[in-house]
């Protein structure tokens, strides 16, 4: 399933023809088979999308807030309306189980828009502080900049909280992953957003990301993607000043007390490094055990590891999908090669494609113990199903170790809560999960360190698209 236009552009409530020539491919990962091209946008792409957003800024920031809020729950209903359609085309772009794509990738987009409407209508916009007036709006016109591995969900934390707060927008969504970008714009189209308001652009980083960034008429980028990226995002952004919010990548620990039980607590953490082919920058890929519970925890591991389903994302029984590309297959390949070089103990998958995948950006779901922090898979992000298992020898050493990382995104915590609490405070990361809790989208997600700044989800989301004003003598 394609969505039309992919080679257009949506600007000013319209399809618009681009001005490059520039044509990539999109591939489903799971064939290798190319499915859909996408246009590539130019800085005259980008420079269009941007004057649209910044004419539409003035009526729509002055808009009454109920009335931005109808325009949101328009977009749900039509979103609602697509949901399978969204399920269907992120399951072939990025080789997504069509089970998860349906509970998880879809359902992204579905509860964040949700989230960000009840956070609005419940938010104070307005309140007095003495005799100052509180205001806070729109801080302007905003480039978001997504990811190809959870494309709605990052579109929706992005797209919903910025359009209630009353900025206007230019999305840039992966390059690598188009298609859900695009029908979302047609779903904005047919819920009447208003022209200006809502604008995309496909491209690459380097040219139109790099333009957004750097654009003297933008007044916000946020961003999520690597470190890396986000870093040249941020250089590009200075000069003019403008925020930049970012959600980067991470390494996050999962410490597993003694008080836990030992086989649940491996089993939920192996699955949730493996989740979505271990492609989430929150993925709990450092697993820490206590030292006499370490040959445990790899057996353990391993029988999770085993029982996982890798194969065709359109087969319900199927648990793993492919990777995005032959460039992440690749760098997972190596990572597991650099890993088996350093000593790790391999205890599950290794090297290779899974038996019976001959083609499709498959890797074998994989597990390491007797991990020492030093290796490389227990330092750098490996965005695959790659499991570093860490003994420790104290609680004291698993939170030297857990912190020992320039990230500092997520962290995770099994065990009685009476010391999983105050352990959680001793974890330099944005979001502690105790106990594998349910995902809570109205929970500030961000990062520490070099997984960002910024918070999303909720309030949070659009408390960062708002500038704070404070109109002094207003009175009583």
């Amino acid at each position: 399933m394609v969505p039309a236009h992919m080679e257009k552009f949506y600007i000013a409530g319209a399809w618009a023809e681009p001005n490059s020539a520039m044509r990539m491919a999109v591939e489903n990962p799971a064939t290798e088979e190319v499915v859909a091209k996408v246009a590539l946008g130019n800085l005259a792409d980008a420079d269009a999308a941007v004057a649209a957003a910044r004419a539409a800024f003035a009526d729509w920031s002055a808009r009454p807030v109920a009335d931005r809020i109808a325009v949101l729950k328009r977009i749900l209903e039509v979103y609602n309306d697509q949901y399978e359609e969204f399920a269907q085309v992120m399951s072939t772009e990025m080789g997504a189980p069509i089970e998860w794509a349906r509970s998880a990738q879809a359902w992204a987009g579905q509860v964040h828009i949700e989230s960000t409407i009840r956070a609005a209508e419940t938010m104070a916009w307005e309140h007095m502080r003495g005799t100052t007036r509180i205001v806070h709006e729109g801080i302007g016109v905003c480039a978001l900049i997504t990811p190809w591995n959870w494309p709605m969900n990052q579109i929706a934390c992005k797209v919903a909280p910025a359009l209630v707060a009353g900025c206007t927008m230019v999305l840039k969504p992966s390059e690598i992953a188009p298609m859900s970008g695009v029908l979302f714009a047609h779903v904005c189209h047919h819920a009447g957003v208003p022209p200006g308001v809502f604008n995309l652009v496909n491209g690459t980083g380097a040219e139109v990301g790099a333009r957004l960034a750097s654009h003297p008429d933008v007044d916000m980028v946020s961003f999520t993607g690597s470190t890396r990226a986000g870093v040249l995002v941020a250089a590009a952004a200075a000069p003019t000043v403008k925020r930049v919010a970012q959600e980067l990548g991470g390494k996050s620990p999962n410490i597993i007390l003694a008080s836990a039980d030992l086989a649940e607590a491996v089993k939920a953490g192996v699955e949730a490094c493996f989740a979505n082919t271990g492609q989430s920058c929150d993925a709990p890929t450092r697993m820490f055990v206590p030292r006499d519970s370490h040959e445990a925890a790899l057996s353990h591991a391993a029988a999770v590891a085993a029982a996982v389903v890798v194969g065709d994302p359109a087969d319900s029984e199927t648990t793993m999908g492919p990777l995005i590309s032959k460039a992440q297959h690749d760098k997972v390949q190596r990572l597991i090669r650099t890993a088996i070089d350093e000593g790790a103990r391999l205890v599950a998958g290794g090297p290779g494609r899974p038996e019976g995948l001959n083609h499709g950006w498959y890797v074998r779901p994989t597990v390491f113990g007797a991990v020492t922090p030093d290796m490389t898979i227990a330092r750098e992000e490996i965005f695959g199903p790659v499991l570093a298992i860490l003994p420790y020898d104290s609680v004291d050493h698993a939170v030297e170790m857990a912190n020992d990382t320039p990230y500092g995104l997520a962290a995770y915590i099994s065990g009685a809560l009476n010391e999983a609490r105050p352990l959680a405070r001793r974890l330099r990361a944005g979001t502690v999960n105790l106990n594998y809790p349910a995902w809570d989208t109205f929970a500030p997600f961000g990062g520490y360190k070099q997984s960002g700044n910024g918070r999303e989800y909720a309030d949070w989301g659009i408390h960062d698209f708002c500038e704070v004003k404070g109109i002094v003598g207003w009175g009583e």
